[in-house]
C-alpha cells in the first residue's frame, strides 16, 4: 500500500542534525583555537590572558565530552538542543575575542560558523536567532574588549571607524550566508523528500503491474479445486433428483463452476499464447485509452486523436509512465474549462503524445519553474484538501516528470499560443526507446535507478 505522505513530517526529519556532525566540528574548533593562542603566546612571544584563554576553550571541551558520554554517536538533536549548543559556541567564540582584541582580531568572522551550520539545519526563526546573537555579541565587542596581543612594550589600536566596517561587514556576512546557506540546504532537502515520494509512488505502481502475474498464477492454482467441485457436482447430480430445488441448485452450481474455469482458462490462454507478452505489451492507442478511461467514466470531455506514419508503435507496459500522464492529465481536466485534447502521433524516428487544455494556463511567474518539485499553482484550501501522494504539494508535476523521463522521453510544459488559452504538456520518445521500453536515455545509456 502506498503510505500517505506528509511534508511537514519529511522536512520534520531531513533538518536533525547529528550531533557526531557537531562535536566532530567543534573538536576542530577546539584545535584551531589552541593552536592559535600557543602560537600567538609562544610562537610569537605576544603577552596574553593565556590561563583564561585555556579556560574558555576548556569549556567546549567539556562540551564535548559530555555530549560524547550522553549520548551515542548516531544519535540527532531535537532543533532545542542544537540551537542551545549553537548559541554556545558563539558565547564561547565571544569570550575568546573579548579576551583577544575584540573585533580588531583576525577571526572575528568565526560568528559566522554557527550561524552557517544553523542554516543548513534548523528553521529560518532559529537561524535568525543566532544570527542576532552573533550580531549582538558583536556590538558588544566594538566597545569593550581587552587590547589586541601585541609586542611587548607596544600597543596596537584600530580606528573605531575601520572597527565598525569589521562590524558591518559581519552582519552583512551573517545575514547573506545565512540566507544562502538556507537557500540550498532548503533546495536540497525539497529534491530528496519528492524523490523519495517518486520512489513511493513508482513502488505502488509496480505493485500493481504485478497483478498481471499474479491473475495468471491464480489461474493455475485454482483449476485443481475447480474441477474437484465440478466433479463432485456431477456426481451429485446424478444421485438426486433432477427436479425440484435441490436440482436447480446443483445446475446453478454447475453452470457457475464452468463459467469459473472458462474464466480461468483465458487468463491462462492469454499468457501462453502471447509468451507472456500480452499483458506487458501495449500500442499507442491503447496507452492513451487507459489514461482517458478513467476521466470518462467521471463524465469528463476527454477528445482523443491518433495518427501517424507508418505501423502503431508498441511498447512494454510501464506503470511510471502511466502513473505520469494519468497525473498530468488529472491537473489538466482540473484546471480545464470544457475539453482535453490528447493528441497521440508518431513517426518512423519518434513518437509523442500532447495533453492540451483550454484553462488558464500555468502563471508567467512559475512557467520557467514548473515541474521543479513544491512549485504548484494550486491554493492553500486545495493543498490542505489533495495532501495524498503529494497532491497540490507542488509534487504531482515533478513526480511525473521524473516517472516519464526515466523511460526516455522528454518532457515539455507551456502554456498555448495567443489567442488559444490553457496548458499544453508534451512527451516525446525515441521511437526506439518507446518500442524496447526499456529506462534508455535518448543518448542511448541506461539511465541509473532513482535514489531516495
Amino acid at each position: 500500500m502506498m503510505s500517505r505522505i506528509e511534508p511537514k513530517t519529511l522536512t520534520h526529519h531531513a533538518r536533525h542534525l547529528r550531533l557526531d556532525t557537531l562535536v566532530r566540528l567543534r573538536w576542530l574548533a577546539v584545535a584551531g583555537q589552541s593552536a592559535a593562542v600557543i602560537g600567538v603566546r609562544f610562537g610569537l612571544g605576544f603577552p596574553l590572558p593565556f590561563a583564561l584563554c585555556l579556560l574558555v576553550i576548556v569549556a567546549s571541551v567539556w562540551v564535548n565530552l559530555l555530549l560524547r558520554i550522553q549520548y551515542p554517536a548516531s544519535h540527532r538533536l531535537s532543533d532545542n538542543v542544537a540551537t542551545a549548543l549553537l548559541a554556545f559556541d558563539i558565547l564561547q567564540l565571544a569570550g575568546l575575542l573579548y579576551l583577544t582584541g575584540g573585533l580588531e582580531n583576525p577571526f572575528a568572522m568565526l560568528f559566522l560558523a554557527p550561524v552557517l551550520i544553523s542554516a543548513t539545519a534548523l528553521t529560518p526563526e532559529r537561524t535568525l536567532g543566532l544570527g542576532l546573537l552573533a550580531v549582538g555579541c558583536a556590538t558588544v565587542l566594538v566597545l569593550i574588549h581587552r587590547p589586541l596581543p601585541w609586542f611587548p612594550g607596544q600597543t596596537f589600536s584600530l580606528p573605531f571607524l575601520y572597527v565598525t566596517g569589521i562590524w558591518t561587514a559581519i552582519l552583512l556576512g551573517t545575514a547573506f550566508t545565512g540566507i544562502y546557506a538556507w537557500r540550498v540546504a532548503e533546495e536540497a532537502r525539497q529534491l530528496a523528500q519528492a524523490l523519495s515520494a517518486t520512489e513511493l509512488v513508482l513502488a505502488r505502481e509496480q505493485h500493481l503491474s504485478q497483478l498481471d502475474g499474479l491473475a495468471a498464477a491464480a489461474a493455475h492454482e485454482l483449476g485443481t479445486p475447480l474441477a474437484t467441485i465440478a466433479l463432485v457436482t456431477k456426481e451429485l447430480g446424478h444421485a438426486m433428483p433432477k427436479e425440484g430445488p435441490v436440482g436447480e441448485d446443483l445446475r446453478l452450481l454447475q453452470e457457475q463452476v464452468e463459467r469459473c474455469r472458462t474464466i480461468l482458462t483465458k487468463l491462462t490462454s492469454m499468457d501462453e499464447d502471447d509468451g507472456g507478452e500480452f499483458l506487458e505489451t501495449i500500442s499507442l492507442s491503447h496507452l492513451v485509452e487507459d489514461i482517458v478511461e478513467p476521466q470518462r467514466a467521471v463524465g469528463f470531455d476527454v477528445k482523443v486523436i491518433t495518427k501517424g506514419d507508418g505501423p502503431e508503435p508498441m511498447g512494454r507496459r510501464n506503470p511510471g509512465v502511466v502513473y505520469g500522464l494519468s497525473n498530468i492529465l488529472d491537473n489538466a481536466t482540473d484546471f480545464a474549462e470544457s475539453q482535453v485534447t490528447i493528441e497521440a502521433c508518431w513517426s518512423p524516428h519518434e513518437v509523442f503524445i500532447e495533453i492540451r487544455d483550454d484553462g488558464p494556463g500555468y502563471a508567467p511567474d512559475i512557467l520557467l519553474r514548473v515541474g521543479e518539485p513544491y512549485v504548484t499553482t494550486r491554493s492553500a484550501a486545495e493543498r490542505s484538501e489533495d495532501s495524498e501522494e503529494g497532491g497540490g504539494l507542488g509534487l504531482g508535476l515533478f513526480i511525473a516528470k521524473t516517472l516519464i523521463e526515466r523511460s526516455g522521453a522528454e518532457l515539455t510544459l507551456t502554456n498555448a499560443a495567443p489567442p488559444a488559452s490553457g496548458a499544453i504538456a508534451r512527451i516525446v520518445w525515441p521511437r526506439h526507446a518507446f518500442e524496447r521500453g526499456a529506462a534508455i536515455s535518448p543518448q542511448g545509456g541506461s539511465l541509473e535507478p532513482l535514489k531516495g
